[in-house]
């Protein structure tokens, strides 16, 4: 490096990821020569899943995450129960599926108010010091209450059917450990009733976030790549043990749509030297050319349409304003407004369901067997993929675990270099529309 070329080195990057940092190369005009996010740590649970009965996976594995701990609860249990070639009933099927409507509520409510709404409201460029949720609750009151309230249901849902609002214990192999009461389920609905007041509150303030930032959210970090999700016969979902995957490559056609168990055909891994995460990508078309994005915005592109009324007609005002694909990364916020609604409809659709507080929810006949297992739900920020080989005795022998956040590490680093050689080279950010701050 000569001395006029430097590196700029953004950590922690705890928007991102929890133990990453983003290091920026420039030579010697300031121009941007390369970008890595590089994430710095690895915990090992693969490894350490070896030699434990495959029973304490579930349990386990949610603290891979302090965010989307359901998600990891229900993908473990459910690739126990592959491994053994189990079919829960019906009912515990689901209570795990409202236990990810509920997950997504509060994660993506979270996400929406905490972690994106200040950089809109206050302005990306205010002070960090009042760009942050506590400078939103100090001028906005009213709306940080409503997130929380949204938040809060979410949690009591999740809480409701697992058992604890964080690090749920109730999926045993072959179904749920507990039951739903008629009088918890009365109690849950009084809920949703509730939030679908406040989700009429979010998308009257996402919808003028969008329209203040459309120029913004349209030119900046819009990058083409794969994008993948699950789905049934062509409806969004986040979780259906007979969904499919499918990907969309840069162009909008769907190139692959295989089931859960084939996934090692269609996944590649990619060992970037300067991070522990690998990079996910579609195998058929090579890295780094099949580089996918998981989440919110690729289930929307991979999605013919919603499962839920409400929620189609946010996805159809969605893709009139940004189309199908959409490579806009900013749009990912939008998305999860959408996803959001779908995930309130479809909890008051299960709590309506006369068989969700049935009391057969667990099957006494679970025999540990030699197996090889796969699951695949959808994590709020991502497609998550569990595969457990176990032994005769129910002893896990090997574990490959791909989550949410390897299938974006790439595509997050590729946009990421693309907005910073569009800010720092082109001055994007002096030529683009910015709405007045909401607050100063």
């Amino acid at each position: 490096m000569s001395k006029k070329e430097k590196t700029v080195v953004i950590e922690p990057a705890t928007r991102l990821e929890g133990h990453a940092n983003v290091v920026i190369e420039l030579d010697e005009k300031g121009g941007v020569k390369d970008l890595k996010f590089c994430v710095t740590l690895t915990r090992m649970f693969e490894k350490f899943l070896e030699g434990r009965l495959a029973e304490e996976a579930p349990i386990l594995t949610p603290r891979i995450c302090g965010i989307c701990p359901v998600p990891h609860h229900v993908c473990s249990v459910e690739a126990v129960e592959a491994a053994w070639d189990v079919e829960p009933p019906s009912a515990a099927v689901k209570l795990r599926d409202l236990m990810m409507q509920g997950k997504q509520i509060s994660s993506h409510a979270l996400h929406f108010y905490a972690l994106a709404a200040p950089d809109f409201l206050a302005g990306p460029f205010a002070d960090p010091s009042i760009r942050n949720l506590v400078g939103v609750f100090k001028h906005m009151p009213d709306a940080v209450k409503k997130a929380i309230a949204l938040m809060r249901i979410g949690q009591e849902i999740v809480k409701t059917i697992g058992g604890r609002s964080v690090h749920p214990v109730t999926g045993v192999p072959g179904g749920q450990a507990k039951r739903l009461t008629e009088e918890e389920r009365d109690r849950l609905l009084k809920l949703i009733d509730e939030a679908e007041g406040l989700m009429d509150f979010t998308i009257e303030v996402a919808r003028k976030v969008v329209e203040g930032y459309l120029d913004v959210i349209t030119k900046l970090g819009v990058v083409p790549t794969y994008y993948v999700g699950l789905n049934v016969n062509g409806v969004h979902t986040i979780y259906d043990r007979k969904a499919t995957v499918r990907v969309m490559d840069p162009e909008g056609k769907i190139v692959a749509d295989f089931p859960k168990k084939d996934y090692l055909q269609y996944v590649g891994e990619h060992v970037a030297p300067h991070s522990y995460a690998t990079h996910i990508f579609f195998k058929p078309a090579g890295y780094p050319e099949g580089i996918w994005r998981a989440g919110p915005l690729a289930r929307l592109n991979v999605a013919d349409k919603m499962e839920t009324p409400r929620a189609q007609e946010l996805l159809k005002e969605f893709r009139d304003a940004v189309g199908r694909p959409c490579h806009a990364t900013l749009a990912y916020n939008w998305a999860r407004i959408v996803e959001l609604m779908e995930a309130i409809e479809k909890a008051r659709k299960l709590l309506e369901d006369p068989e969700i507080v049935s009391s057969d929810v667990k099957r006494a006949d679970v025999r540990p067997r030699e197996g090889n297992g796969v699951a695949i739900v959808e994590a709020p920020r991502g497609t998550l993929i569990y595969n457990y080989w176990t032994d005769d005795e129910g002893v896990i022998r090997k574990a490959n675990l791909i989550v949410a956040t390897n299938n974006n590490i790439a595509a997050v680093e590729k946009s990421m270099l693309v907005a910073a050689k569009q800010v720092l080279e082109e001055r994007i950010h002096e030529k683009l529309k910015f709405p007045e701050p909401w607050f100063k």
